[in-house]
């Protein structure tokens, strides 16, 4: 059977809601889901009806969005659940098939998200576009390799983070533009990160902030809570959760690391960065870091021409792409990138394919950090001119790597 989908306003919120609240077994507290609709755009949300009953929710923030070479505007797709006693009968399918219709009329090219499972979005054309880092440093093995950057003008200031609100902004506006995968904030997200009441904590304490800064101004902060322990033995041994860390230079950079990793009564620093956070180079016994990879944002490609033009490359390439895509069928088809550092063009044609591979290769491979040496090796794309993976995944790649930073 089929579900009718529409968008909802304001006044069916309780019904959106409680769509998220089964469908990702949360008990939010109402302050929490106020400001989660506070952030919502209404004309831009999805919900397929069983009768007159939301059974499937799915919603979109209009971003924009660092991607190699500048900023775009991205379809940032969040929110989405389907009721479990209507799994398995294609609302979820509906669903992102009409999204990504709209997004498509709305004139962006590009939709990212966060996967609450890794297993789902690739069939909707999505791939794996940023990892990050999730790292444990023990403040004994945390001393830095020589010559790291410092600098005397700068200084260190602690503050609570909401009187200083107004520089965290300044400073994080004017980081974003620096990797690939960041989204600028507006004003209602930056609720949501300062938000520190009892329920925001989580058993962590209040969140802290500490600030690098020179006679000119801010030039870095760090966002942190911290669990307080002590061992059987009264030692201190409490962990910093870092949430945050931005910088505009290297030596801001390890001045805040440093920062967090000297906490007094702190044992170990913990969190989340980029793969390749200058903490890596940093440590003077790298094995310190300990550390795992996983997937953060997922890029799916809604209008690949428009998309591909529309981002700087690292290195020439002229090279016919044939793109498999069932969902967007408009992307289907073959089509020739040419471009270098400078410039950038993609054309439909009905020449020879180089490549030949699914949308979701593409869109992983957007930020700059993608898998199409992964998927070439694993037989998952096909190579008809010898070359031609090594030559797209050059071109596309990117430093800094991609990295979103904040969930959504």
């Amino acid at each position: 059977m089929t579900y009718p989908i529409r968008p909802i306003d304001e006044s069916e919120w309780p019904a959106f809601a409680q769509v998220l609240e089964e469908g990702f077994g949360w008990t939010p507290h109402p302050q929490q889901i106020e400001r989660f609709k506070a952030q919502t755009e209404f004309d831009r949300t999805l919900v397929a009806f069983d009768d007159k009953t939301a059974v499937g929710v799915t919603s979109v923030f209009s971003f924009t969005m660092t991607v190699p070479g500048g900023p775009l505007p991205v379809a940032g797709v969040t929110g989405v659940s389907v009721l479990p006693s209507h799994r398995r009968r294609g609302v979820l399918s509906s669903l992102m098939r009409r999204q990504l219709a709209d997004v498509r009329e709305r004139g962006e090219s590009v939709a990212a998200l966060y996967a609450s499972e890794a297993a789902i979005y690739g069939r909707y054309g999505y791939g794996r576009a940023a990892s990050s880092l999730a790292f444990r440093i023990n403040k004994p093995g945390s001393a830095f390799v020589a010559g790291t950057p410092s600098d005397p003008s700068l200084r260190l200031r602690i503050a609570r983070p909401a009187d200083v609100r107004a520089d965290l902004e300044r400073l994080f506006a004017a980081a974003v533009p620096l990797r690939p995968g960041r989204y600028a904030r507006n004003a209602r997200f930056w609720d949501d990160v300062l938000a520190d009441e009892e329920h925001d904590q989580h058993g962590l304490g209040s969140l802290r902030c500490v600030i690098a800064e020179d006679d000119q101004g801010v030039r870095g902060y760090a966002l942190f809570r911290i669990k307080q322990s002590w061992d059987d033995d009264g030692i201190p041994d409490s962990e910093l959760k870092l949430r945050e860390l931005e910088s505009i230079d290297p030596a801001a950079t390890a001045l805040l690391w440093r920062a967090v990793l000297d906490r007094d009564l702190v044992s170990k620093v913990s969190g989340a960065r980029p793969v390749d956070d200058p903490i890596v180079a940093l440590l003077a016994d790298q094995r310190q870091l300990r550390a795992g990879v996983s997937d953060e944002l997922w890029v799916r490609l809604v209008e690949v021409d428009k998309a591909l033009a529309a981002r700087s490359y690292a290195a020439p390439v002229d090279l016919v792409i044939e793109v498999e895509d069932d969902v967007c069928p408009w992307n289907a088809g073959r089509r020739r990138l040419t471009a270098d550092p400078g410039s950038a063009t993609c054309k439909q044609v009905d020449d020879a394919p180089d490549v030949t591979l699914p949308v979701s290769a593409l869109g992983s491979a957007y930020l700059g950090d993608g898998m199409l040496a992964e998927l070439a090796g694993a037989g998952l794309l096909r190579e008809h001119s010898p070359g031609a993976v090594r030559t797209l995944a050059t071109a596309m790649s990117w430093s800094p790597k991609p990295w979103a930073g904040t969930v959504f």
